[in-house]
């Protein structure tokens, strides 16, 4: 017996030792922190799920809650730019136009007539993500220019914004309250400008004083802002309230104390009027006399008259190519920019781009391709509704798809990076964190995955530490 128990003393090290040298592989690794996750007391009252996939051998190497439904905020972006460039291509541009109706009598240099500015949905007309150096002249000023050297000297009518291309519901019906009028619920009209935002810039002052509000610009006519911003805290926690179209607008939190030109964006109550009224300025202070006030057509006792007037066009206003737009969409998260592109899909359905047969579009796109979008509800193009619900298989199964589209090079050129070899498009609303991208193995291979987590009870930074360890795993998979 007591050589038994010495021979177990002496091999019992042996076996530490061989254990100790055992090591898992990535992917064993990641399916050992997946499951590890199941169990995780912050996600007891929630729901999250993963699905990871080699694209070449169309398989599942690794899922947890691969088939469920769940909301997945800006990471639903990814569906919505892929079927852009697919369904659109990769060179589209937009065209905005510069109109005029009536009699333009050149000898006189008179319009007796109205200027139109025509819109087309385009989501970057005067942005600032396509602002170069060289852009020293405003875009509206340089209308004004080509306008002049027409030979119109005298508007017998108005400056009309036109957004009518897409129709008056410049937000989902599923938005909420408390995001129409921040900066990222910026909504999409047939005539967006500036990316349809206006910014505030406060004075600070100590912890707990009223911040002061020492500019706004651009000077919105007729808008009335109410701030009861105050002093503190350590980031930007204001917030902008107003609806679409009301120039009543409301700003309440905090911002950190004691700050000079501190800015607080927020949406436009109409960028095609602001268009309109920019348009109106540059060409008065040109020499241009114009008897009328400008306006925009979106009321409807103006829609239809308007619309049904003989144009002719005097200057024409491409935006960049889709793919470029692609590309900020998904690397600052615009939502106005998705938006546009799932309005601008609903013409290809309609004469009218509106929201509803945009996310029809997009959905039946991926259907053509073999996507089972049973589950898959859309109800915006960016992720910002809650309404939102899709799988993570369905994403992973669109990341295989566009991965052999011909667009594909510039779709993953628009993925944020997160690490050398995994790329992922993020997604975040209150209890909602996601990333939905790529990882490149060493031979080149491609992984698609998809993480969503949706009512977790932590933090929101220690969530994304959670699903950021899933992606570290994930990009070490050879």
């Amino acid at each position: 017996m007591k050589k038994i128990l010495l021979a177990i003393v002496l091999i019992m090290p042996v076996l530490c030792c061989v254990a100790q040298d055992i090591k898992l592989s990535p992917l064993e690794n990641l399916k050992a922190e997946i499951y590890k996750l199941q169990d995780d007391p912050d996600l007891i009252h929630g729901i999250w799920g993963i699905c990871v996939l080699d694209i070449r051998k169309d398989s599942v190497m690794a899922e947890y809650n691969s088939a469920t439904g769940l909301v997945p905020a800006s990471s639903l972006k990814v569906v919505t730019t892929a079927a852009a460039l697919s369904l659109l291509g990769e060179n589209f541009r937009y065209e905005t136009k510069i109109q005029y109706d009536g009699t333009l009598d050149s000898l006189n240099g008179i319009l007796y007539g109205n200027l139109y500015i025509r819109g087309c949905g385009d989501p970057s007309l005067g942005s600032k993500y396509f602002l170069k150096e060289k852009d020293t002249i405003q875009l509206t000023k340089k209308w004004a220019a080509l306008i002049v050297t027409k030979g119109i000297r005298k508007i017998e009518g108005a400056v009309i914004a036109d957004p009518t291309i897409f129709d008056q519901h410049v937000v989902p019906d599923t938005w909420i309250w408390g995001d129409m009028g921040n900066y990222y619920g910026a909504g999409s009209s047939g005539l967006n400008y500036r990316d349809d935002l206006y910014t505030v810039i406060y004075q600070s002052g100590n912890e707990g004083d009223t911040a002061k509000i020492s500019k706004i610009y651009p000077s919105i006519p007729g808008m009335v802002l109410t701030s009861h911003v105050k002093s503190g805290g350590t980031k930007d926690n204001a917030y902008l309230y107003g609806a679409p179209y009301s120039n009543m607008r409301y700003a309440e939190g905090m911002i950190p104390p004691n700050r000079k030109d501190y800015q607080v964006d927020g949406a436009m109550p109409d960028p095609s009027f602001y268009l309109a009224f920019e348009l109106d300025s540059m060409l008065r202070k040109s020499g241009l006399q114009i008897t009328e006030m400008p306006v925009s057509v979106k009321e409807s006792y103006l829609f239809d008259k308007e619309k049904k007037k003989h144009r002719k066009t005097l200057v024409q206003e491409y935006s960049p190519k889709l793919s470029d737009l692609v590309y900020w969409t998904n690397k600052k998260s615009l939502n106005l920019y998705a938006e546009s592109f799932l309005k601008t899909l609903s013409l290809r359905r309609s004469a009218t781009g509106n929201e509803t047969q945009g996310t029809d579009a997009v959905t039946a796109f991926w259907a053509s391709k073999g996507v089972d979008i049973k589950g898959l509800y859309m109800n915006d193009g960016c992720g910002l509704s809650r309404w939102n619900s899709i799988t993570p298989r369905q994403f992973v199964s669109m990341l295989r798809i566009v991965s052999k589209e011909p667009c594909f090079k510039s779709f993953y050129k628009s993925l944020p990076e997160h690490s050398g070899n995994v790329v992922a498009k993020s997604g975040y609303i209150t209890r909602v964190r996601s990333y939905t991208g790529y990882a490149t193995k060493k031979n080149g291979d491609l992984i698609a995955f998809s993480i969503i987590a949706n009512n977790y009870d932590c933090a929101p930074p220690e969530m994304r530490k959670k699903l950021e360890k899933l992606m570290d795993l994930i990009g070490l998979i050879e």
